[in-house]
């Protein structure tokens, strides 16, 4: 079962977070290994691992870029410590960015950090902006495998531009 499955909601890639919370609670209580102490050992069993698999998808669901990870896990698009081929031109402003960055932690030049955080929130907005309605509305019957494989291309760029804004998190 896998963790749409287990909430009940359809398949997506940004989970509505405000009831999921509600959700978990009736879940977890439901399926609450406490419960089971009198059932047989494979109702305990099932129930631990059910309680399990809750908090893995409660963890996954509140954090979009490891809901976009396990949609794309889910539909065989991505493995676990793929090695990810990005287009050159996003590497060469991904290139200067990181020198940009790395001048700035020799020098200690502080005055280059808003230009700087503008150009990767720039970035993030450019790569974000082709696959939006498709991470917003995403269903799977309407959506290919062909804009799928456009949404993973944005999550190793995200993951890229991610990197970087923490290490310049690191020298403001």
């Amino acid at each position: 079962m896998n963790y749409f499955e287990l909430f009940e909601i359809p398949i997506q890639l940004q989970v509505d977070v405000s009831g999921l919370s509600k959700r978990f609670f009736e879940l977890s209580k439901k399926h609450h290994p406490d419960y089971f102490i009198n059932g047989t050992e494979d109702e305990q069993q099932e129930a631990l691992e059910i309680s399990s698999q809750l908090n893995k998808a409660y963890k996954t669901f509140q954090k979009k870029d490891l809901t976009i990870k396990y949609v794309l896990q889910l539909k065989g698009l991505l493995e676990e410590e793929e090695k990810y081929q990005l287009p050159p031109d996003f590497l060469m402003e991904v290139l200067e960015i990181n020198e940009v960055l790395m001048d700035m932690q020799l020098s200690e030049d502080t005055d280059a950090d808003e230009s700087l955080i503008t150009r990767i929130n720039l970035l993030q907005n450019e790569i974000y902006e082709p696959v939006k309605e498709i991470i917003e509305n995403y269903n799977e019957l309407l959506h290919s495998e062909k804009e799928l494989l456009q949404v993973k291309e944005y999550y190793f760029k995200k993951k890229y531009l991610d990197r970087i804004a923490q290490q310049l998190n690191g020298i403001v």
